[in-house]
């Protein structure tokens, strides 16, 4: 019995939870998107889309499909860290697979288990055409580890396993004849953006076993003193992007609220403090610390997200995941683990 409680709770240490909201927010885009639609009468704006058969969630439907999101980074990061374990044993020779005080054998079986069971019960009990980009994020987070190592590619593929939960979420809510629109395109390329940009300051922390590693990322071919300078001009890159769609491009057919705006300049500032902690330590304990606001402003992105369909539940998400991946992070004080 004690093994097992061990067990559960290095498991859960392991899961890195203060993670669970950058897939749960990002799928509760898709999830308010659905709903925004399903609430409708008629056109959207001046969106090409016409509401057809789509019907609002059901709350238990709606929550089974928020327990999947929340929970699908920790599943996922089991395999991350087995995929992960040479340049680990260099960045974080403390974290439990490394040591070996998590048995490896027994945490990928459980994770496979996880994942079988979310495929069931989205195949029998939410949409089967769920189950693509479910199965998508999965393949996505493998194809990860290896990407990782060649450039800008690992930022890509990274952003785009964080798509796939949007589309899960969106697509799991229920029945749809259209599953693309100019619009959702749109959404997509900045979750995949933020997410990308994310990933970018995470690597600051990792620099040195990367490189040991031979794993390419922007960092490591840069070198810290170039990419401390890219890390505060890219920080930008969410506001420019934006701007473009919406104010010149006129891509983005859905009419901007209040609570979008303001919403979007708190995350713009997060954004780009972001960027300047980096730039002021990219190398050093504070190093990882700063990864507390990366990860903070990137849940509050996706949250401002939201907030073009639903500017109460935007709000509210904004305010709980500022707050509970900070209190979250926090609970790993040892930046070696």
């Amino acid at each position: 019995m004690n093994n097992i409680l061990s067990f559960a709770k290095t498991y859960i240490k392991s899961m890195r939870l203060y993670y669970s909201f950058v897939t749960g927010i990002a799928g509760w885009i898709g999830v308010a998107y659905y709903q925004y639609v399903a609430n409708s009468t008629g056109k959207i704006g001046t969106s090409e889309f016409i509401k057809t058969i789509e019907c609002p969630t059901s709350l238990t439907k709606m929550i089974i499909i928020l327990i999947i999101l929340f929970l699908a980074w920790g599943v996922n990061q089991i395999v991350n860290d087995y995929l992960g374990l040479e340049e680990d044993k260099i960045n974080a020779p403390q974290r439990p697979m490394v040591t070996g005080k998590l048995n490896i054998k027994w945490a990928l079986s459980l994770s496979v288990i996880f994942m079988t069971v979310s495929f069931f019960i989205t195949w029998f009990c939410l949409e089967p055409v769920a189950v693509i980009p479910l199965l998508i994020g999965v393949l996505l987070n493998i194809i990860y580890e290896y990407a990782k190592g060649h450039g800008i590619w690992g930022n890509i593929i990274f952003g785009l396993m964080i798509s796939s939960c949007s589309l899960f979420g969106f697509f799991a809510s229920g029945p749809m004849d259209v599953y693309f629109t100019q619009s959702r395109y749109c959404v997509i390329f900045l979750i995949i953006l933020i997410n990308g940009l994310m990933t970018f300051y995470t690597y600051f922390k990792d620099y040195k076993g990367d490189k040991l590693a031979n794993k390419k990322t922007l960092v490591v071919i840069y070198g810290i003193k170039t990419s401390r300078i890219i890390a505060l001009c890219a920080s930008f890159l969410p506001l420019i992007s934006f701007l473009l769609i919406n104010n010149v491009f006129h891509l983005l057919e859905i009419q901007l609220n209040n609570i979008f705006i303001y919403l979007g300049l708190i995350y713009t500032f997060l954004q780009i403090w972001t960027g300047w902690l980096f730039f002021k330590n990219p190398v050093g304990e504070k190093t990882y610390y700063s990864l507390s606001a990366n990860f903070r402003a990137l849940t509050c992105g996706e949250a401002t997200m939201i907030a073009l369909f639903n500017p109460e539940l935007a709000m509210i998400l904004f305010i709980l995941s500022y707050i509970f991946v900070g209190f979250l992070f926090d609970l790993y004080t040892n930046s070696k683990a």
